[in-house]
């Protein structure tokens, strides 16, 4: 994604200078090439280890390296955190600080948007004749687990917590730094729906149930392009928490909801995408300009990239 623009030239007093940082320079001194290793290492090796010890993700052993394998991009931001502290770095432009104000009153909105994107597919699939949600197994769902308070819990640890502030509280605005809100959604959702593929090999989790290779499966994938678009609009309106919201909606909606059908999952990706594109085309997307000469760990030069 990032293209090479070196330049060399010559000093008043004849020594060639450094070479100008090019695009994959910057892209590893911004801590994307970090993060990506720390996530995927981490989170492969666990998941992986979890495959090859067998049995339900619920059941022990398995349990634990399942559990932390969800946790891959914590540990990714961790490590490009620590590198930028020892460093003295500054954080990217594009960071979203912690203390928002006002603005958090866009979370609890999101939330609700999230859940009915979910909900307004449900109901035109049944409008288009797939009859296949039902409440029953998400009522299951939420009684295996001890209530309704366990259940969002479990919800909010095994998805949006463990992953957020990774995807989107370091990864996104690295990219933003060098893209626009369209491409960095596209790109970082492609990564994300690879980082997915151990959990279709693990006896338990939704993804294994759907299978690899099935409509069902190829729907989950694509959906996840949709909601790396929505979860990045929410990042940039009020932070990892807003982000965190719309993840969670998505899961707890599409849990509760029982959604496995093909048909049911289209109509969920056709509104979540329209939905998307909405919210996109209603927020202008301002891209940070570093000066000429500033040159900085985490807030590199833009690349030229088509748009």
């Amino acid at each position: 994604m990032f293209q090479q623009n070196s330049r060399v030239g010559h000093t008043v007093s004849g020594e060639a200078p450094r070479q100008v940082e090019d695009g994959g320079v910057r892209a590893r001194r911004s801590g994307l090439g970090l993060f990506f290793a720390v996530t995927f290492a981490t989170t492969w090796t666990f998941w992986l280890t979890a495959i090859a010890l067998g049995g339900s993700l619920t059941s022990s052993p398995t349990a634990l390296p399942f559990l932390l394998g969800g946790f891959g991009p914590v540990f990714g931001a961790i490590a490009v955190r620590v590198r930028r502290g020892r460093r003295g770095e500054p954080v990217p432009a594009r960071t979203v600080k912690l203390r928002q104000g006002v603005r958090l009153f866009w979370v609890l909105p999101l939330l609700a948007l999230s859940s009915a994107s979910v909900v307004a597919g449900a109901l035109l699939a049944g409008f288009l004749g797939d009859a296949t949600v039902s409440l029953t197994e998400g009522k299951e769902l939420i009684s295996s687990v001890g209530g309704i308070a366990p259940f969002l819990v479990s919800m909010l640890i095994g998805g949006p917590v463990a992953e957020e502030p990774g995807w989107r509280g370091t990864a996104y605005p690295r990219l933003r730094a060098s893209m626009s809100r369209l491409r960095a959604g596209l790109l970082l959702g492609g990564v994300w729906a690879v980082w997915h593929l151990p959990l279709f090999f693990i006896e338990g989790t939704v993804q294994a149930e759907l299978g690899l290779f099935s409509w069902s499966g190829l729907m989950f994938s694509l959906s996840v392009f949709p909601v790396a678009l929505l979860t990045g609009y929410a990042y940039e309106r009020a932070g990892v928490a807003a982000a965190v919201a719309v993840h969670l909606g998505f899961n707890t909606t599409m849990a509760v909801l029982s959604v496995d059908s093909p048909v049911t999952q289209a109509s969920i990706l056709a509104v979540q995408i329209g939905l998307a594109i909405t919210l996109l085309a209603t927020r202008r997307d301002r891209r940070t300009t570093p000066h000429p000469h500033q040159v900085t760990a985490d807030a590199p030069h833009p690349i030229s990239l088509p748009h």
